[in-house]
């Protein structure tokens, strides 16, 4: 290692030179804008050749490889074992190995990068590109390429490996085509394809990963795919197209050269197409991811244009905020949510693309968007257009939504949005400061903008961190150290204002622990900036408070807080440090002492700190909220570090009152319940170790002496029991940092209290029961467990005592019994850990040097250099591994002795069955062979003879080993699994083995661990024959197994790595900022090393081949795993899992044995066993290799099915749950997979393998892949036989059993027997023809379900050319499908291709809706009409014949009548697809002439099963079978199709015409769906017509039979959508009716004619670029859709004069209906309807006038209440319909019209709702003056002469004021106090006359006006008040405005005075929470005009 010292030195400045001329955009976009430079630092051991050629941009900050404590492989040796595990993968793929080949390979490459080896950067490209591939194989059982896929993710996921478009280019095809088959089903001819059954989250996670790597000149190419499919009329294929573009549409920066791929050359036309589907929520967060992604990857092009809205433009901007606005779902006024359900319901399929919600929350998008927009052309916008700005304006307007009293559901997202916005704030500001972003310097952030952002989350932030949700509370949390970061001065003196009253106790107590979370989140930032970190020492000691036994959450914070800071800061006391440091400085030792002495800092301990902190925080208190503190400026260094080092003289007095607070706490800790509860209790004594450990680390010498000094006291007073453990790791922390100063002051007097408790007291001489330890042994066992905590990981200093330590071991397992004997144990397991294992043993913030040098102010906050630290580790020495011999031979004898003596004849003592005395000494003495054997498992070597019989690292090239064991059991190996003994770890790695290898330690220490083994095995057997009942001998047993399995090399049973990890992880936490790089204290990466070291020790434990001790032991697992005692089997099972795991071949060891077991259970009843043996093998890791290996699944599928007859209700349970375990071994082997040969050849290594290696060439591994192909093959072929054998046992099987077991066995039956190849046996077909109309229902369904598959796979082969290769590719022929091409040049080509949807006649069909609806293709595809032309091949004619043969009248009665039965539940009572789909193959046959039965026969039946119609079950089986009949006839000849036609249509007539009713219309909706859905509506025209032939009788009186018709009609014109061409007529006649007299019918009329214009609207542009183009020419967010033509709009318009009409006819109170509140309903479900669908902008141009004045009118109709609240309804939609810009403005004027002139005071009370909302939702969008407007109209109303309108607006005027941009604010509030204030002031109230009457007189119309005006002015001055119910304290212009209310008009009478003192009651009773510190904010004399008013004086 040494000479790569000077490389790594010089290695910075070479990287620089590097970089320097680097091209700049050749690095990671991490979620980068841009490209990236690198930034230089060291690499690896590959500091020589720099890290180009390592695939990564980025050199890795943290030298693993080199801080370990031995020599490690080369770069080479590391280079050369992927290169040779490549090839094993290649190979693997090649041959079609994937289970376990290329599985195996897989895990082995992802283990090595778990090490943190780096790919090279072809390596990684090339096998990206096979995973890639891999994940999409056509062919590949779903489960494995799942596996792939994962593996794909891991590849891709760190972005610093591959630079999308220059390292890598991925097609985005495969995975379109696989995603397609999901979400546009229309588009693949049958449903059955091998694609269909993948799962539809990996593909989308897939797409996720895949994004970046698509290339962006392929955008033109992915719109020309996607856009044709985009179609509101059945807008599923619109949210389908808008998930596409999210998932698939490269956002990197295209080429300069391509104006046609620049972002802004299709945003245009996304934003139209986001303005198609308004009110959408779903269509909002997808175009806002897509959106964010654009800024985010454009920031660092510099060729694409950037301004103060980044990529986009103003107008793009304003949009985009206006849906943030709604999308955070803020409740406004009266207003109802923005969405509207329907929309999003209509998304079907679109829902599949969905990305992970709670991995990319939509304000994650939102954050990003608008950080990664920002830019210093921000700060020099016009008019404050850009998007700093408009984040302001958003923060500002919905402020009040983030104070804790104001909490609700959007809570939440909001504290997430200002948490990411932060989080990715700092993230881009660390990036572009380390260069490791390349952003062209005028959009770097600057200071300025920076200062600006932090200025305007601040204030949320701070409410945020009070919040009442706790979710809320921690991304405030977080937030906050974000902005701290950016900015300490803005956010520190704010935080400190706040912090220092909470701590001292003066405010709420949940104030006070969200304030010690928010110091522990500060500390970091505190301990870093000058003048704040002088309040550290202050506020650690207001946290001691926090450690109190009666509150366990704030301990835990307050423990928390001084772990953070301990791991900033040093606790030394630097006044004796500058002394120690000047005596350094001048030899002369006299003078410098004198001199010392005078240095005012020295002397005066803290009383200088003391000073000046009290004065900064009375400062901080009398300061207002605007507080900033910049002590940079302030202080000068001097000054600022005499007082920091003044502070620091208090350490000694925090210390000792920390130790004293944490006794206490323990002390008066409760009793532990029970281990692991997750109890408070319990996190605080896992919490203490965590403080400790970097407190006493960061302790001065003279500190440390105190520290042990109190901690050893404690111990030897105090025996605190329910503390053991808590103090037990306190021990630990205190050895740890200084073990031999510690272990010489506890280690003896340890020794002597345990020789005292046991010798004087007689502790631990009686056996326990129970887990309770008697009050005699608590003393013993509380200084045996100190002990046992102070000798581990503590080094070699225990040496010091191994005479002492040895002997107590040996005293205490001479004297004592019970439960202390198992902390003895323990004790010795810790003493063998703690000398053989190797850690690190380095705890200290700095690097040995500094200390030496002395430490100063310079050394707070540190941050350490990851390449320079200098650890510390602890390897075993030969003294130690010669004691640890020692020792585990002195206690393991003693335990393999006693074991012995047990179980032989003559044991010491005897087995009488009474006393437990004999399992007591036995399950003590496994208890601590197992603990031996784990704390040695560091000296086990897994390739030891004794061990494992052979190791594969030396198998020769041709692998001799393999072959002799091959032709021995040739015949048997075929149905093996392809056995994972093959596949070895031949790649082990050095982890610093302690002993020699050969030496006689190391001998001893093998052949003792086989002795255990041995002995082990005896006991069992003993057991086993004469104690089988002794549960607890058995559980130490099998626990001692489990150890002696997998202890080996690292101590796995202990989980040693995980808890590493886990620790580790949680304490790094606080420490990650956004973009750093392991910026962590030293401690934490010191532990970051030992992860490693711990990581590389698990890496090489793989599992190892069996020797014969390890087959005798996993027998007696097997054995034991059927106990009739559920503990002995349960342990058995975990012990026998854990073992398998870790032994090749195992698995096919234990199957055999337990088999039998299952089978002897059976035999005899034997319940309990059966569940063992059940258990064992299919719900551990024995399942899949049964289910693989063939040798054992047909005996497992026998078993199962016989078990399945069990009674016992917990056998039916494990039966149930393992099914689908059982199922998976049925279906075939994978056949074929569809691969690439050029991706597969690419990963094969340049490099040329010196040592042995697989394969040298491609071509000798190309000659080894044919032999592994034909193995596979046989093996496969083998396998298929076997199944189909199996299937015809089950087949006959079914036939005779009982219908439980029938239908377990027929599942399986089915499974085996249903193939491509063949469709299904003869035998099977018969099963599942008869037993479709079997008795049982259950059976029934089952084998309906089979039937269906059968047909379905007939018609899959039939279409795939009968080719099983066209099946996996998805290449489907469908013979009835033409292509016709489109004239879309023709301008009336649209109106023609409609005008054929309204003619019967037709050449082709045309079943799709979206061709043609957004923009034409050049064809189109279409079906030809006429007999279909599929042809089948013989086997798939014969299975139909013989399906055929079993089909006859009979058959079909008895079907039809199951159909008709009641179903058995509830829910099965509806239109059942099944049923319907069985009886149209049926017909298929029929129509073919293949069924005995003829069509007469049909027709019989199915008007038998209609009987008279009375049923609803007759209806229902009569809408299934003509369902079939109908959509089944499109294929038939047309002979046969006229007659069904002549036979269906006039039997439907009757029944739509009379037979319908309220219980039967839902199946024939169904019906209805079914036929004309998604389909030509030519196909079935006969209905369509007739249905839309429909007119309303107004005569009739049966109004459901009308509704139900129209119901039907509106079902066929919403699946038909726009090819709906019928539609003139019906209109009109609907129109004609408005007044219809019938509720039903009118309801179905609106929504009816709602459908109607909805489904109109079309756009039909000629091709994509005419599209592009259009929109572009119009405006930067596109056209506007939906505009009303001229039919339209003079429809409304009539309309709504027809309706005016009939108001002025309609006597005024008349109770009965009239045609105008009628017509009123019809009108408003109509609007409703639309007002509630995607297309509601279409009526925006009518709510101005007609609309807006109609429903106001509705609603004054007092007599009809449902008219009433329909008209509210709608009404209330107006606001939140999307307005574009400008379109508000006539809006805006009508509801100020209305506002000021209407005559009714409801309707004036009414618009003011509208106006609050439609001001808030257009607070983007709408220009000043009508803001100006509105405001001036709501002042006016204030003076309404009716006092609900004049308070209104005052609830208006403050929700108005409170949610407008600042700057505007200020201007209104000033503006409205001076209006309000001169109006109360030109208003006086008259002068009393003495002596006039006080009675009540009416007052004049003189003395009115003068009250209205007073009560305008009062309420217009409250609502400036109340619109600042929270900000504390108050603006500054409030206090005047409450003294003038008061000292004004608080003594009117009546109304005005009573508003006054309900204004200032509310102002104080929101403030109570804040008091204090808002009564500042008032002068004396304005507190005591307000205390006249409100609170009468105590003394008054």
């Amino acid at each position: 290692m040494a000479r790569d010292g000077a490389a790594h030195d010089r290695m910075p400045d070479v990287l620089r030179a590097i970089h320097a001329q680097a091209d700049p955009h050749d690095a990671s976009r991490a979620t980068s804008p841009g490209g990236g430079g690198d930034r230089a630092g060291t690499g690896d051991n590959d500091a020589d050749n720099g890290s180009a050629e390592v695939g990564r941009t980025r050199p890795r900050v943290f030298p693993y490889a080199r801080y370990l404590p031995y020599d490690t492989e080369t770069r080479e040796r590391r280079e050369q074992d992927m290169d040779e595990m490549i090839k094993h993968l290649y190979i693997a793929v090649a041959a079609g190995d994937f289970t376990p080949g290329a599985v195996h390979w897989t895990k082995e490459i992802r283990g090595c990068m778990s090490l943190k080896f780096d790919l090279t950067r072809k390596q990684r490209i090339s096998l990206v590109k096979l995973y890639y591939e891999l994940a999409l194989a056509p062919g590949l059982e779903y489960s494995v390429a799942e596996r792939f896929a994962s593996m794909f993710m891991i590849l891709t996921k760190r972005k610093q490996y591959l630079r999308p478009g220059k390292d890598l280019t991925l097609d985005w095809r495969p995975l379109y085509k696989e995603l397609k088959i999901f979400v546009l089903p229309s588009e693949s001819s049958t449903q059955n394809t091998y694609s269909s059954k993948r799962n539809i989250r990996t593909l989308t996670k897939l797409a996720t990963f895949a994004q970046l790597f698509f290339d962006p000149t392929e955008i033109p190419a992915m719109l020309e795919e996607f856009l044709p499919f985009y179609s509101m009329s059945f807008s599923e294929h619109a949210f389908v197209v808008i998930g596409l573009l999210n998932l698939m549409l490269p956002t990197s920066p295209p080429p300069p050269d391509h104006p046609t791929l620049q972002p802004q050359y299709y945003l245009p036309t996304f934003f139209h197409l986001w303005s198609t589907v308004n009110r959408s929520m779903m269509v909002d967060m997808r175009f806002l991811d897509i959106f964010s992604r654009q800024a985010r990857d454009g920031l660092g092009a510099e060729h694409l244009p950037f301004g103060p809205c980044g990529l986009f433009t103003e107008e793009q901007s304003s949009l985009v905020f206006t849906a943030v606005l709604r999308l955070l779902e803020i409740p406004v006024g009266q207003a109802t949510t923005p969405y509207s359900g329907t929309v999003d319901l209509g998304a079907g399929n679109g829902m599949l693309l969905e990305r992970d919600a709670r991995k990319h929350p939509v304000s994650h998008s939102i954050a990003r968007w608008i950080v990664m927009s920002i830019s210093p052309q921000c700060l020099d916008a016009a008019e404050g257009k850009s998007v700093l700005h408009q984040l302001e304006a958003l923060i500002q307007g919905i402020e009040t939504f983030f104070h804790p009293s104001n909490s609700g559901g959007w809570t939440k997202p909001l504290a997430q949005l200002v948490y990411y916005l932060a989080d990715f704030f700092v993230m881009r500001w660390n990036r572009e400061q380390s260069g490791e972003y390349e952003v062209p310097m005028d959009r770097r952030l600057d200071d300025n903008v920076k200062r600006r952002f932090v200025l305007c989350l601040r204030e949320v932030v701070f409410m945020g961190i009070y919040a009442k949700s706790g979710t809320a509370m921690n991304y405030a949390l977080s937030t906050l150290q974000g902005l701290a970061y950016l900015e300490p001065t803005l956010i520190l003196p704010g935080a400190l204002q706040r912090i220092y009253p909470a701590m001292q106790g003066l405010v709420e107590v949940h104030r006070t622990i969200s304030s010690i979370r928010a110091l522990q989140m500060l500390s970091k930032t505190i301990s870093r900036t000058k003048g704040f970190r002088c309040h550290l020492t202050t506020l650690l000691g207001l946290a001691l408070p926090g450690i109190d036994a009666n509150d366990l959450d704030k301990t835990m914070h307050s423990l928390a807080f001084i772990q953070a800071v301990c791991y900033n800061i040093p606790l030394v006391d630097l006044t004796k440090e500058l002394k120690r440091e000047k005596s350094d400085l001048s030899g002369d030792f006299e003078v410098v002492d004198h001199d010392a002495v005078s240095t005012p800092a020295a002397s005066a301990g803290t009383g200088l700190a003391v000073e000046w902190i009290t004065a900064q925080v009375a400062r901080f208190e009398e300061a207002g909220p605007a507080l900033e503190v910049d002590y940079s400026s302030e202080l000068s260094d001097d000054d600022e570090d005499a007082i920091l080092r003044s502070s620091t003289a208090g350490f000694a007095e925090f210390l000792i009152s920390f130790l004293g607070r944490v006794f206490t706490l323990l002390q008066n800790l409760p009793d532990a319940a029970k281990v692991k509860s997750g109890s408070p209790e319990e996190n605080v004594v896992n919490t203490l170790p965590a403080t400790f450990s970097p407190l006493l680390a960061s302790l001065s010498p003279e500190l440390y002496d105190i520290a042990l000094e109190q901690v050893a006291r404690f111990i030897s007073n105090h025996v605190v029991h329910q503390a053991r453990d808590a103090m037990a790791f306190i021990c630990n922390a205190l050895v740890k940092i200084s073990p031999k100063k510690a272990l010489e002051r506890l280690l003896p007097e340890l020794i002597a209290g345990i020789r005292t408790e046991i010798g004087d007291i007689g502790a631990g001489s009686t056996r326990t029961t129970g887990s309770e330890i008697l009050p005699r042994d608590r003393a013993l066992v509380w200084h045996v467990s100190l002990l046992s905590m102070c000798v581990v990981h503590v080094g070699d200093d225990v040496l010091q005592f191994k005479e002492d330590l040895f002997e107590i071991a040996n005293y205490m397992q001479d004297t004592c019994k019970g439960i202390p004997l198992v902390h003895v144990s323990n004790f010795v397991h810790h003493l063998l850990l703690n000398l053989t294992v190797t850690y690190t043993m380095d705890y200290s913030l700095f690097n040995p040097g500094e200390f030496q040098n002395g430490l100063s102010s310079e050394s707070w906050g540190r941050i350490v250099d990851p390449t320079t630290l200098d650890i510390r580790w602890h390897t075993p020495t030969q003294a130690e591994l010669e004691f640890a011999t020692k020792v585990s031979e002195a206690q393991g004898g003693r335990a393999l002795k006693a074991l012995n003596d047990l179980i032989s004849d003559t044991a010491p003592i005897k087995r009488d069955g009474v006393g437990k005395d004999w399992s007591d000494e036995v399950s003590r003495n496994l208890v601590l062979l197992r603990l031996i054997i784990s704390g040695l498992s560091r000296l086990f070597r897994s390739d030891d003879g004794t061990v494992t019989p052979y190791t594969f690292v030396d198998v020769d090239e041709s692998g001799q080993v393999e072959m002799e064991s091959e032709d021995s059991q040739e015949h048997d190996m075929d149905l093996n699994e392809p056995d994972d003994d093959k596949v070895k770890r031949t790649f082990h790695y050095p982890t610093g083995y302690p002993l020699e290898i050969g030496s006689p330690h190391y001998e001893a220490v093998h052949q003792f661990r086989k002795t255990v083994g041995e002995t082990l095995h005896r006991v069992h057997h003993f057991l086993i024959h004469n104690q089988e009942d002794d549960v607890a001998c058995f559980n130490a047993l099998y626990t001692a197994y489990k150890s002696w399995f997998v202890d080996i090399g690292i101590e796995r049973s202990a989980h040693v790595l995980d808890r590493l990890t886990r620790l580790l992880s949680a304490d790094i936490h606080p420490f990650k900022f956004s973009g750093t790089r392991k910026q962590y204290p030293r401690p934490l990466l010191v532990r970051r090393a030992n992860l490693y070291h711990f990581q590389r020790l698990r890496f090489n434990e793989t599992p190892r081949a069996a020797s014969e001790l390890d087959k005798t032991l996993l027998l007696d697992l097997a054995h034991s795993s059927t106990s009739i005692y559920t503990d002995i089997r349960r342990t058995a099972q975990s012990a026998g899992e854990q073992a398998v795991k870790s032994i090749i071949g195992a698995k096919s060891l234990i199957i055999p044995p337990l088999l039998d077991a299952l089978e002897d259970a059976l035999h005899k009843g034997d319940d309990p066993r059966i569940k063992g043996a059940m258990f064992s093998l299919l719900f551990g890791s024995l399942a899949k290799a049964i289910s693989r290996n063939w040798r054992f699944a047909p005996r497992m599928i026998r078993l199962f099915v016989d078990v399945s007859e069990a009674d016992r209700p917990s056998i039916q349970k494990l039966v149930a749950s393992s099914s689908f375990t059982i199922q998976g071994m049925t279906p075939a082997l994978d056949r074929m997979v569809i691969l690439d040969e050029g991706t597969l050849r690419a990963i094969w290594p340049d490099a040329v393998a010196e040592s042995r290696t697989v394969a040298r060439t491609i071509e000798d591994a190309n000659s080894m892949v044919p032999p592994k192909k034909t193995k596979i093959k046989r093996r496969r072929a083998v396998i298929e036989r076997k199944k189909s054998e199996l299937a015809a046992e089950l087949i006959q099987m079914v036939k005779q059993s009982h219908w439980k077991k029938a239908s377990r066995t027929a599942v399986m039956a089915v499974g085996l027997d249903y193939r491509f190849e063949t469709i299904a046996s003869p035998s099977m077909l018969e099963l599942v023809a008869l037993g479709v109309i079997d008795p049982h229902p259950q059976l029934r369904t089952l084998y309906a379900t089979s039937l269906n598959a059968i047909f379905s796979l007939i018609g899959t082969r039939a279409l795939n050319g009968h080719s099983y290769e066209n099946y996996l590719l998805d290449e489907q022929h469908d013979p009835d499908e033409t292509v016709i091409s489109t004239e879309r040049d023709d301008p009336a080509w649209t109106q023609r291709y409609l005008a054929a949807f309204a003619k019967p006649e037709a050449d082709v069909y045309i079943d799709a809706d979206f061709p043609g609806w957004l923009v034409w293709q050049k064809t189109l595809r279409a079906s030809q009409t006429g007999e279909t032309k599929l042809e089948y091949d013989e086997t798939e004619q014969a299975v139909r014949k013989k399906i055929g043969s079993y089909i006859d009248r009979r058959w079909l009665s008895t079907y039809f009548g199951y159909m008709k039965q009641e179903p058995r539940d509830q829910h099965a009572d509806r239109f059942r697809m099944h049923s319907s789909m069985i009886v149209a193959y049926v017909m298929n046959l029929l129509a073919d002439e293949l069924t005995v039965a003829t069509f007469a026969d049909f027709k019989d039946l199915t008007q038998a099963v209609y009987g008279d119609g009375s049923d609803k079950h007759q209806h229902r089986a009569m809408a299934e079978i003509m369902g079939a009949l109908i959509s089944s006839s499109e294929d038939f000849k047309p002979s046969l199709r006229e007659e069904i036609w002549s036979f269906a249509f006039p039997m439907l007539r009757r029944i739509f015409s009379d037979g319908l009713t309220p219980e039967n219309s839902s199946y024939w909706a169904t019906f209805v769906t079914l036929v004309v859905g998604g389909k030509d509506p030519r196909r079935a025209w006969p209905l369509v017509d007739w249905l839309a032939s429909f007119r309303l009788d107004m005569d009739t009186n049966a109004a459901f039979k009308e509704s139900s018709k129209i119901t039907l009609l509106q079902l066929v014109i919403a699946a038909l959508g726009w090819h709906f061409q019928l539609d003139g007529s019906i209109v009109q006649d609907f129109l004609a009716h408005l007044d219809h007299p019938y509720k039903g019918v009118r309801e179905v009329i609106g929504t009816t004619l709602s459908t109607i214009f909805r489904t109109r609207h079309h756009e039909s542009y000629r091709d994509i670029p005419a599209l592009l183009e259009d929109q572009r020419a119009a405006s930067s967010v596109g056209k506007r859709p939906y505009t009303p033509t001229a039919e339209f709009t003079s429809i409304v318009q009539d309309v709504f004069q027809r309706l005016e009409a009939w108001r002025k006819e309609r006597p005024p109170g008349i109770q009965t209906p009239t045609p105008y509140t009628q017509a009123s309903k019809t009108v408003l479900l109509w609007l409703d309807t639309s007002l509630s669908a995607y297309d509601c902008t279409v009526l925006v141009p009518f709510f101005p006038h007609g609309l807006m004045e109609q429903t106001l009118h509705m609603m004054d109709i007092k007599e009809d209440p449902e008219l009433q609240s329909l008209a509210y309804h709608v009404f209330r939609h107006l606001s939140n319909i999307p307005h574009r810009a400008g379109e508000e403005e006539a809006f805006v004027a009508s509801l100020i019209k209305i506002g000021k002139q209407s005559p009714s005071w409801h309707q004036r009370l009414r618009v003011l709702i509208n106006m609050q909302v439609i001001y808030f939702r257009m607070l983007f969008l709408m220009p000043r003056k009508e803001s100006n407007d509105l405001f001036v109209c709501v002042r006016e109303m204030l003076h309404d002469s009716q006092l609900e309108v004049r308070l209104g607006a005052q609830a208006t005027l403050s929700g108005m004021v409170r949610c407008s941009p600042v700057a505007f604010r200020n201007e209104k509030i000033s503006e409205l106090k001076s209006y309000f204030t001169k109006l109360l002031a030109d208003n006086p109230l008259p002068k009393r006359k003495p002596g006039a009457n006080t009675g009540t007189s009416t007052p004049t119309q003189e003395q009115n006006k003068l009250v209205l005006a007073r009560h305008a002015a009062v309420i217009g001055l409250g609502a400036l008040v109340q619109a600042f119910p929270y900000t504390s304290p108050p603006p500054e212009w409030l206090p005047e405005v409450l003294a003038t209310l008061a000292g004004r008009a608080a003594s009117d009478s009546g109304m005005v005075g009573k508003s006054v003192k309900a204004i200032l009651s509310d102002f104080k009773k929101t403030r109570q929470d804040t008091w204090q510190i808002d009564v500042k904010a008032f002068t004396p004399e304005q507190l005591e005009d307000l205390e006249g008013v409100l609170w009468k004086s105590y003394f008054a």
